[in-house]
């Protein structure tokens, strides 16, 4: 998911979740005049909504700032909030997580990804997997899915996960291929497994990513729903030369903020091992 911008930045670039032009019931399951739609109807509706997303075009600048700062970066982004560290030659990144539940406060569509990937935070490619929470008419629904460039297309797999759900996901670099896991250990229909390739004058394997994010489609940044703590943990990361967590490389905190410079998602501080963190909702856009 490509992320807009970070703003007041060393770096800036990433991928952003770009939905359809239109989030309707349409034809898909909708109930007749007056009635209320049934329970499948409203899922097939809900998940309905999700195809066809897809990447723009790059969306990212260079912001002013000193250059060759290793170590901690406090970054903001419009959508994004978590870590990420730079370099170059990433070849695995991966976490665990339990899924948090979403709180629906309106029928407006909202949606919450998280997720872990390689590329995307100052490069235009994505490799990433993770799940999504989507508030639909106003009731929550829950996927995993995985993005793979140069397709674009985010491919939603699973549409039973939780809140509590056990999920482990990773991508995993090999040359030119890369391998993208989601573990859903609590309902296993959600999980998968695939293999996608991408040239290396293409992916440029240049970051490892943590992350919250708030997805955007055509009309901007969709609101992001009420979300429970969520907990990255067990964060791993490797490139060709060396392994470690998250504080081994050069890594940015990442703020979501909103346009008035309010604080919309949170991450906090690394724990002693550098393996995990947790995000914190404090408002929608």
């Amino acid at each position: 998911m490509r992320l807009l911008h970070l703003r007041r930045s060393l770096l800036a670039g990433g991928s952003a979740l770009a939905a359809a032009a239109a989030l309707a019931l349409g034809s898909a399951g909708a109930a007749s005049a007056g009635a209320h739609p049934s329970a499948a109807s409203q899922a097939a509706a809900a998940r309905a909504a999700l195809r066809g997303l897809s990447v723009p075009g790059a969306q990212h600048r260079l912001a002013g700032g000193p250059q060759g700062v290793r170590g901690l970066t406090k970054v903001s982004s419009d959508n994004w909030s978590g870590y990420a560290d730079t370099g170059s030659g990433y070849s695995k990144v991966s976490s665990t997580w339990t899924q948090p539940a979403v709180t629906c406060n309106s029928s407006a569509t909202q949606l919450a990804a998280f997720w872990v990937g390689i590329d995307g935070f100052s490069s235009k490619t994505v490799e990433q997997d993770g799940t999504l929470a989507e508030c639909f008419d106003g009731t929550a629904f829950y996927y995993t899915w995985w993005e793979m460039y140069p397709s674009n297309d985010i491919q939603t797999v699973g549409s039973t996960v939780k809140p509590g759900d056990k999920i482990a996901a990773s991508v995993v670099r090999t040359g030119t291929s890369y391998a993208l896991k989601i573990t859903d250990s609590t309902t296993s229909g959600n999980s998968f497994s695939k293999k996608e390739t991408c040239s290396a004058a293409t992916c440029v394997d240049s970051s490892a990513e943590w992350i919250a994010e708030a997805p955007t489609g055509s009309a901007g940044i969709y609101p992001l729903p009420d979300f429970a703590k969520w907990t990255a943990a067990s964060d791993a990361v490797s490139t060709t030369s060396k392994s470690g967590t998250i504080k081994t490389f050069a890594d940015d905190e990442i703020t979501m903020k909103g346009a008035s410079d309010d604080t919309l998602a949170a991450p906090g501080a690394l724990n002693s091992a550098g393996n995990s963190f947790s995000v914190t909702w404090k408002h929608s856009t």
